[in-house]
């Protein structure tokens, strides 16, 4: 994307910019959820109102990723990537000055809007400064920032309620964000720009698709089936009128181009399952540690602690294998590994010890980690460079709808399964996604095979 040269200096501190960005999004996402019931008490609000301090930030995220990837290729990437980290620093101050629900959820609901444009950008940003040679080991960086802010959100959120205050929560954002934005706006290259109008007929179907379908996964886990399956309806439906109308324009949003590469639409569906199988895992984990081997909410995070952490130490190292070996063989392995290691959690004794926990836990961080950066490497290559704000936003996408489908099945499951008997038949689920995703993934080997000898 980038006609400029860039220097090493230059591309370092870019990329600096990029992890904090999503060390911003990734520890916001993992520490709201802990301060839940301290935020109910403190606003004297409900449960249900509570929830949507959550809700609020995911449905923002889901229905702003295309329009922010699609904007990202007419202003450019540099102005909607830094507008994104700008508006989630403010808004991050915002809710910590919030003395009401209303206002926390709403200043949420910016906050989702800023995530949005940096986690549908953070690939294109990365491609865009990267030649092409040195890319897996940008992936790599990427995943590992990911998986350390994964794992260390909660152990955060903990130590600073155990001091402070719910809203000293949002303002640790601020030194990152401070340091941040006015460093992307100096070091970050301009982009091209593709001479397009926006297409705001695309973004409101955009919307209809993704959020209804996010509310209505939401209603299903509320165990209000009617409502959830009348939301979801609607989102299909605006699903085929946005597919509809994205056939006729010359810039779609909903990248149509890209998903006529065979290549790139098996490596979307290969995100899907594979975060589909770690949302089914990671809403099932706590219930089963908790409810079946009756540990407490801190040991609890302490159990689930491996699995990120050893993505941490396997994504780099899957970085350096993608560039001598196939992705899709790489990405097969991991989520293979993964399915391994979801199996053993599912068919552990009553009364495991730690260690019987902790090694099945590395085990499926260690295929998470394989299977991540091959794969997001393959989408972000595997169109023209033009197209790289669309890949980026697909591939959140393909998170987001992954983390939906997962989401939607544990309501699902737990409502039919008897006893505490959910979370193993969660986990049973989860291994037949990871194992659907290792088969995507490596007939993405055939596909190139025969695309090499048409060539021919």
């Amino acid at each position: 994307m980038n006609t400029q040269p860039v220097s090493d200096t230059q591309r370092r501190l870019v990329m600096l910019c990029a992890v904090l960005g999503i060390v911003l999004g990734g520890l916001d996402g993992a520490i709201a959820n802990i301060a839940l019931p301290t935020i109910a008490r403190d606003l004297s609000c409900t449960e249900t109102l509570t929830v949507w301090i959550v809700n609020g930030y995911q449905l923002a995220v889901a229905v702003s990723l295309l329009p922010a990837a699609a904007l990202a290729e007419s202003l450019g990437l540099k102005r909607v990537y830094g507008f994104g980290l700008a508006l989630f620093t403010a808004a991050s101050l915002a809710c910590a000055l919030s003395g009401s629900i209303g206002l926390l959820v709403g200043s949420r609901v910016l906050q989702g809007i800023g995530g949005a444009c940096m986690a549908a950008l953070s690939g294109a940003l990365v491609r865009s400064v990267y030649p092409r040679e040195l890319l897996h080991k940008a992936f790599a960086i990427i995943a590992l920032a990911v998986a350390i802010s994964a794992a260390t959100g909660p152990t955060l959120a903990a130590a600073v309620l155990s001091v402070a205050t719910w809203p000293w929560l949002f303002l640790i954002n601020l030194p990152i964000g401070l340091i941040a934005v006015p460093l992307f706006l100096r070091v970050a290259p301009h982009s091209p720009r593709r001479s397009f109008a926006f297409d705001w007929m695309g973004a409101l179907l955009n919307v209809g698709a993704l959020g209804l379908g996010v509310l209505g996964v939401d209603a299903l886990g509320q165990k209000e089936a009617r409502w959830g399956g009348i939301e979801i309806g609607a989102g299909f439906l605006c699903a085929i009128m946005l597919y509809m109308q994205q056939r006729h324009q010359k810039a779609p949003m909903l990248p149509l181009d890209l998903l006529a590469i065979p290549l790139f639409s098996l490596s979307i569906l290969t995100s899907v399952c594979a975060y589909a199988a770690q949302i089914l895992a990671y809403v099932a984990l706590p219930f089963l540690f908790q409810t079946v081997m009756h540990q407490s909410a801190v040991t609890t995070g302490l159990l689930v602690t491996p699995w990120p952490l050893l993505v941490a130490v396997a994504a780099p190292f899957a970085g350096r294998l993608a560039a001598r070996h196939p992705a899709s063989v790489l990405s097969s392995i991991g989520l293979t590994i993964l399915a391994a290691g979801l199996s053993m959690l599912s068919i552990m004794p009553a009364h495991p010890s730690f260690l019987d926990v902790a090694w099945r836990m590395g085990l499926c961080g260690i295929g998470f980690g394989f299977y991540q950066t091959p794969n997001n490497l393959t989408v972000m290559t595997s169109g023209p460079t033009t197209r790289s704000g669309a890949a980026s936003g697909m591939l959140a996408v393909a998170r987001t709808m992954g983390w939906a489908l997962g989401s939607a099945f544990v309501a699902l499951v737990f409502g039919l399964s008897e006893g505490s008997s959910g979370a193993v038949h969660c986990l049973e689920l989860a291994t037949g996604f990871a194992l659907a995703g290792a088969i995507l993934s490596v007939s993405r080997r055939v596909v190139r095979d025969e695309q090499k000898n048409m060539k021919h």
